[in-house]
């Protein structure tokens, strides 16, 4: 049997056809209403649909029939398939509709032919003609469905890409048209959030290839992805990002907490402690590194904090400089106890004792003031 049986029928088929097709219509439309999903008045928008797709299509079979080959006809049944997507409704409530409609066909046609004379043969093959030709029509609605559904993926992710931009803006965008571009990705605003930023590195993962928790957006911002976490504090949130950052190899920073207004400043926090860098572990949080982001957030305010209170060691020579700065940082983190110095450095407490007293003869009172021996070791540490 052809892919296109009904090509091989008659002419005499179509005679037999063609006085059936108004009555046919209206009874199929009936009968289409035994679907759930079409279960309603047929009119509207809704009805002009429906019996344009009925009509065409016994229209258009009868025609082939009769031509014995290709008769050209409008691209109805795939935009049918992307009605029913943009309705809401499966696809499968369609192909429902396709079937009862050829048996209700085949039944009236299985009469009027052999009312007609028409051989079983001839009989035979318009049943398997109407079986395959509405196959067809459910083929191409499939396809309008299909494409419909890509359409409207590609439309959502525009939209919620263009929703990340918005709310990591600088200066913030006015919340109305936060609210607006929200209801336009069908992304409810939540009361906290977090920002996280990832380094993929040249040419690895898209925003799209990551498998982001549910709830999540993300878009490509600068040369870092940003990836915007409803309830970042919710039991399990953070392993289960940690997970798709490890599965996609890339290392990331989680920003701090906030309220979704405050978006920016949690990314921008996530940034600061990506440039930190993250070790071992491939996803680090910011309030984990609050103390090094707040050090680094004036690098050069930090330099000179630095050279100022540790001035006194800038007469000595390189590696003097190096020794007395190593036993300084030991002094201060062993509270002052010899032993416990000479340990930390490794050297022999007689030459603890020793530098110590050459910090004594640099810093004098300064190693007696408790505020200024705070100062000293942030001193320190910011100029590592």
């Amino acid at each position: 049997m052809a892919d296109q049986p009904w090509h091989e029928l008659p002419a005499s088929v179509a005679t037999v056809l063609l006085p059936l097709l108004p009555d046919l219509s209206a009874e199929i439309i009936e009968a289409v209403g035994s679907v759930p999903a079409y279960s309603r008045p047929i009119e509207g928008e809704f009805g002009v649909g429906v019996r344009a797709g009925v009509e065409e299509a016994l229209a258009h079979l009868v025609r082939e029939i009769e031509a014995g080959g290709p008769v050209p006809r409008a691209d109805v049944y795939r935009r049918l398939g992307r009605g029913e997507m943009r309705a809401g409704r499966s696809l499968e409530s369609l192909l429902s509709a396709y079937r009862i409609g050829a048996r209700v066909a085949w039944r009236r046609a299985a009469a009027a032919g052999e009312a007609a004379g028409l051989e079983p043969s001839t009989l035979y093959m318009l049943a398997e003609a109407i079986f395959a030709y509405i196959d067809v029509l459910s083929a191409e609605s499939a396809e309008g469905y299909a494409l419909e559904q890509t359409a409207t993926a590609g439309a959502v992710e525009l939209a919620r890409r263009r929703l990340v931009r918005l709310l990591v803006r600088e200066p913030a965008a006015e919340s109305e048209l936060v609210a607006i571009a929200a209801r336009e990705a069908g992304w409810e605003l939540p009361r906290t959030l977090a920002a996280v930023a990832l380094d993929t590195g040249e040419g690895q993962a898209a925003p799209a290839a990551l498998r982001l928790p549910m709830g999540c957006v993300a878009d490509q911002i600068g040369e870092l992805i940003c990836v915007i976490v409803p309830d970042p504090d919710a039991p399990g949130r953070r392993a289960e990002l940690e997970r798709a950052v490890q599965a996609a190899e890339v290392h990331g920073a989680l920003g701090t907490t906030v309220s979704w207004p405050d978006a920016a400043r949690s990314f921008a926090r996530a940034r600061a402690a990506l440039a930190l860098g993250t070790g071992e572990r491939p996803l680090i949080a910011a309030r984990d590194r609050s103390g090094e982001l707040l050090l680094n957030a004036d690098p050069a305010l930090a330099r000179e904090f630095a050279a100022d209170r540790l001035a006194a060691l800038q007469g000595l020579s390189q590696g003097a400089r190096t020794r007395m700065r190593e036993t300084l940082a030991a002094w201060l983190a062993e509270q002052g106890r010899l032993q416990a110095v000479a340990q930390r450095l490794g050297i022999h407490p007689q030459t603890a004792r020793y530098r110590l007293a050459r910090l004594r003869e640099l810093f004098g009172e300064r190693l007696d003031d408790t505020e200024e021996r705070f100062w000293l070791e942030l001193a320190l540490r910011v100029s590592d």
